[in-house]
């Protein structure tokens, strides 16, 4: 009785990855392969060149199944090149989109690895079809990022200041084994403490240890970088709440109309400061409208991102992050003070005026500063600063970019709402439906292309629940 229910419960989870798709994926895929899509799947080789003269003799048919069954395998959580060579043995819909031909994980890794700008022009090209398709409601576009983990482990990441720590405690652990083998060598033999020829040995290695350390401080100085990866030499050790871990940052941008990826970037930037507009414009030439509205986080506040918004015409949406160190000592923030364009002057909330005084740039930034006298005898100055000069008031010449876009904020808070319900949709899905919270491939250019394919297979999957089976294959034909 025992050994039956084994067995069942092996046949089932054998066949889980068979039943997930066999009426959906695999006839969607297939008829993809008649369209537009295909043609750039199979042509992947000779657009962008080969390697070696035996990657050239490579068929086209090959080149077309290798790409089904790994889009395939990304939407059924078969992610690894190894999970996809046991599945081409077993699996019914793999043996029939390969024609019975079974790659062993080497050749479909190398096909991943070395076709990787092919595979972000397919999730190009399929962006394309959606919008033919009217899948984009091409008003209000999300964008937002995300941390993903890389085939890096913390403690093969080094910092400036983690080196200098670890060259610090090593230092101190050599100063410690010198004294004990002083120690040693005058006391007599004790089996519970380190002989003196085992404490030669761990200083050896520590010496060993600190000169590697060493040579990597150099490197990371000679190259200019704040950081040091070993296995993954892009990836980088990025804040990801509760704890930090190395990986990348992934920004998107998504349609509100059904929740569809228009663009996907992969950067080792540790912060999403400087990526607002890049990403906004992308989308915008993608759907190909003249005007659009682009919701963020205030992560993304940044006045020259939001500026080069503008100018491209689109609408930003950011809400302004409270940063003011006023307001944590309980004295009034510069929200409270109202600017009057007309006369150039800032009125504080006892009604005095700032007027301007001088002008500077401060980190690339051309600032105008305002102050006025009536701070010495102001009733509610221990309220407002403490500053013995007075309050100052410090303005951007580009401000009233940002008053604008605030006024926008207030006056349409369902546009920030909605902001989670857009771009969150497709993160959470990711990570933790599809399992594809991390990379399995290293460096920045396979990187992008594997998530290429992870976004191709969520927007291909949404399109399905979208439009439905019949429907979609008609739109392929």
């Amino acid at each position: 009785m025992l050994w039956a229910t084994l067995k069942a419960r092996r046949a089932s989870n054998r066949c889980s990855f068979q039943k997930s798709s066999m009426t959906t994926s695999l006839r969607i895929i297939r008829c993809v392969s008649l369209t537009p899509l295909s043609r750039v799947l199979i042509s992947i080789r000779s657009a962008f060149g080969m390697c070696s003269l035996q990657q050239r003799v490579v068929p086209r048919i090959i080149l077309e199944r290798y790409s089904n069954a790994i889009s395939i395998g990304y939407m059924n959580r078969a992610l690894s090149s190894r999970c996809l060579e046991r599945e081409a043995h077993r699996n019914v819909e793999l043996l029939w989109l390969l024609r019975k031909l079974h790659p062993d994980f080497k050749t479909i890794a190398d096909f991943r690895k070395d076709n990787a700008k092919a595979f972000k022009h397919v999730f190009q090209t399929f962006v394309l079809l959606c919008k033919e398709w009217g899948l984009f409601g091409q008003e209000l576009v999300a964008v937002d990022g995300s941390k993903f983990k890389a085939v890096n482990n913390k403690r093969r990441n080094f910092t400036q200041a983690k080196l200098d720590e670890m060259l610090k405690a090593i230092d101190a652990k050599i100063d410690h084994y010198l004294h004990a083998l002083d120690a040693a060598d005058e006391a007599e033999a004790d089996a519970q403490k380190p002989t003196a020829e085992a404490l030669r040995e761990r200083i050896r290695q520590l010496h060993e240890r600190k000169g590697r350390y060493a040579w990597l401080k150099k490197a990371m100085e000679g190259s200019g970088e704040n950081q040091v990866s070993l296995t993954d030499p892009d990836s980088r050790a990025m804040a990801k709440s509760p704890k930090v871990d190395v990986g990348y940052n992934v920004q998107v941008a998504v349609d509100d109309q059904h929740k569809l990826l228009i663009i996907r970037e992969v950067t080792n930037a540790v912060t999403d400061v400087d990526r607002l507009s890049g990403i906004a414009i992308q989308a915008k030439e993608t759907l190909r409208v003249d005007h659009v509205k682009v919701v963020a986080d205030m992560g993304d506040y940044h006045g020259e991102e939001i500026k080069a918004c503008e100018e491209a015409g689109i609408k930003p949406y950011v809400a302004k992050p409270l940063t003011s160190a006023n307001r944590k000592l309980g004295l009034y923030g510069k929200e409270r003070f109202t600017y009057e364009a007309e006369p150039d002057c800032y009125r504080c909330p006892a009604g005095q005026t700032l007027t301007f005084r001088v002008a500077t740039f401060e980190l690339g930034r051309h600032i105008r500063y305002y102050a006025t006298t009536a701070c010495r005898t102001c009733a509610i100055r221990a309220q407002c600063t403490r500053n013995k000069e007075g309050r100052r008031i410090t303005r951007w010449v580009h401000e009233a970019i940002l008053e604008r876009m605030q006024r926008r904020v207030e006056a349409h808070p369902e546009v920030m709402k909605k902001r989670k319900q857009i771009v969150e949709h497709p993160f959470g899905t990711n990570k933790h439906w599809h399992d594809q919270g991390y990379f399995l491939m290293r460096g920045l250019e396979t990187v992008r292309a594997e998530f290429s394919l992870s976004t191709l297979a969520y927007n291909l999957r949404r399109v399905v629940r979208i439009l439905g089976v019949p429907h979609l294959l008609r739109a392929l034909v």
